[in-house]
């Protein structure tokens, strides 16, 4: 029979929610960023946001504070961390291998025309 023990159990469970929870936070700043630099935010939602989110975060490191959840909210987010960065990696490098392929033809075009004119100049 295999035994399970309930509280690491509770304690994974409830630091893999956190850690999402706390994804969405940081994706959630992110698009705040990016909102205030293109203007589409006046200064008080600018400042409303601000105090959301400081009071999200806030709220987010009592309840893992007070749960006892930091640890094990670490480690999930390390590891879903690496995964995303795997994914991402993944995903990027046919596209970076293509920018890699492209501007080597374009130094190659470079080159090719700049001897052209270089011995063209000469004459």
């Amino acid at each position: 029979m295999i035994q399970i023990d309930e509280q690491n159990l509770k304690a994974g469970v409830l630091g893999l929610v956190f850690a999402v929870v706390e994804i969405l936070r940081d994706a959630l700043e992110t698009q705040a960023a990016r909102r205030m630099e293109s203007g589409s935010l006046s200064q008080e939602e600018i400042e409303q946001l601000g105090r959301a989110l400081e009071d999200l975060g806030t709220a987010i490191a009592d309840i893992k504070r007070e749960q006892g959840l930091e640890q094990a909210v670490q480690s999930v987010r390390g590891g879903l961390d690496d995964l995303v960065n795997d994914v991402v990696e993944q995903l990027a490098a046919p596209f970076v291998e293509g920018l890699a392929s492209e501007a080597n033809e374009f130094d190659v075009a470079l080159d090719d025309s700049s001897v052209g004119k270089t011995v063209g100049a000469g004459r």
